[in-house]
């Protein structure tokens, strides 16, 4: 199926051109003009597209390889625009739903399916409709799915190999990835097959040591030895981690040169392809969440969103983001502060976060509370449980809240 040619405008190729414009976005210089402007009761997404943009344009000039942005992390078009614009072209993409959001947005995009388990139906339509070559897999069986459906010729299959744990918030390689021996035995039937062979790894979101991509990359140079195999695509994946309170992070630039002394240590063909999949890295600076108090019981206070809507990382990788005060009306907040149990808005009682955040001693109903550097996996694995469930999304022009 022949692809058209990208229009000038992006939007073009998902709409008929008379129906092409683009709504308004709301836009403010911060947070606190929008919430001046507003008075929501409801939860608000402070978008950054201008920070977007910033940030991926230094990891495309830092990254001596081809940058996939992991389109799970925050598939938004406030994000995945600003994302374009800057120059990515290639998208890590998990389901059939994510490729075809990518490549209706992007006509020239490319998607690469990173899921090593899938659908026939997803594979045969991502391979006829949306024209997708790149495929992973982590076993014999998924391989032979992917052969079946996508057929072999012109395909790029790529082996996710498992690889040890290095304190990440979220370890991969215990769901995915497959061992070495099976590894080899996998590259060796791509191979036999005529397509092109692939090896990828991931060390775990918000992965804390740089040495781990090293670690990881001499894995790679032992399956290398034992297939016999010159591969045309090596993927290192994503865990490039966000600075969080808490979380003191080496610069990215320290796990750029980790992963450049490994792969200079393979004995690549000279076209082989290095990849990476930022998620979190590209775009936790992002976006901000506006949330309102609706009530306050002494150290207790219940906002408007919460672990099933925005602010599951903080269960599920113990993340603290920053936080600002708001208050239009009435006396300044008081200088000294405390801690408060923050419940969210769901009649469950375990809507709360799991650990307190520091506020104004006078925090009381109807203020609201900015919680900061919450572009990753927050507006992507909101819930719509007790009907609460945060939707509204405006931009603003600030920087990110400090830590």
């Amino acid at each position: 199926m022949s692809v058209e040619p990208l229009p000038q405008d992006p939007l073009e190729a998902v709409v008929p051109p008379e129906k092409s414009r683009r709504p308004v976005q709301p836009r403010y210089p911060d947070a606190v003009a929008m919430v001046r402007a507003l008075k929501p009761g409801y939860p608000v997404y402070c978008m950054r597209p201008h920070v977007v943009k910033r940030v991926a344009t230094s990891f495309l000039e830092e990254f001596d390889g081809r940058v996939l942005y992991a389109v799970k992390c925050n598939p938004h078009p406030l994000i995945l625009r600003p994302l374009y614009e800057a120059g990515v072209r290639h998208f890590d993409t998990a389901s059939l739903t994510e490729v075809a959001q990518v490549r209706e947005l992007f006509r020239d995009a490319e998607c690469y399916f990173m899921h090593p388990v899938k659908g026939r139906s997803a594979i045969r339509l991502a391979d006829e409709v949306y024209q997708v070559e790149h495929f992973v897999v982590d076993t014999m069986d998924e391989l032979h799915k992917v052969l079946e459906e996508a057929g072999g010729e012109g395909l790029a299959i790529i082996v996710r190999i498992a690889t040890p744990s290095a304190g990440a918030a979220y370890e991969l390689s215990t769901k995915f990835g497959a061992r070495q021996a099976e590894a080899v035995e996998l590259l060796q039937a791509i191979k036999a097959e005529g397509c092109q062979a692939g090896i990828a790894f991931h060390v775990g979101s918000q992965c804390p040591s740089p040495r781990a991509f090293k670690t990881a990359l001499s894995i790679v140079g032992e399956i290398l030895e034992a297939a016999k195999v010159d591969i045309h695509y090596l993927d290192v994946g994503g865990g490039f981690p966000a600075k969080y309170i808490g979380h003191d992070v080496p610069p990215l630039t320290d796990f750029f040169a980790e992963i450049d002394a490994g792969v200079k240590e393979l004995k690549l063909r000279r076209d082989c392809v290095l990849m990476c999949e930022p998620g979190r890295a590209l775009v936790a600076d992002s976006m901000s969440l506006v949330t309102q108090v609706h009530q306050r019981r002494g150290d207790t206070i219940y906002i408007n969103d919460g672990i099933y809507g925005s602010l599951s990382e903080t269960v599920t990788a113990r993340l603290r983001f920053p936080v600002r005060p708001i208050r239009l009306e009435g006396p300044e907040f008081a200088e000294d502060h405390m801690d408060f149990t923050v419940y969210g808005p769901t009649c469950d009682s375990t809507d709360v976060l799991p650990m307190p955040i520091r506020l104004p001693s006078d925090i009381k109903e109807g203020d609201w509370i900015e919680f900061g550097r919450v572009g990753a996996y927050s507006n992507a694995l909101t819930t719509r449980f007790n009907g609460f469930f945060p939707d509204a999304y405006v931009t603003v022009e600030d920087e990110p809240l400090e830590i």
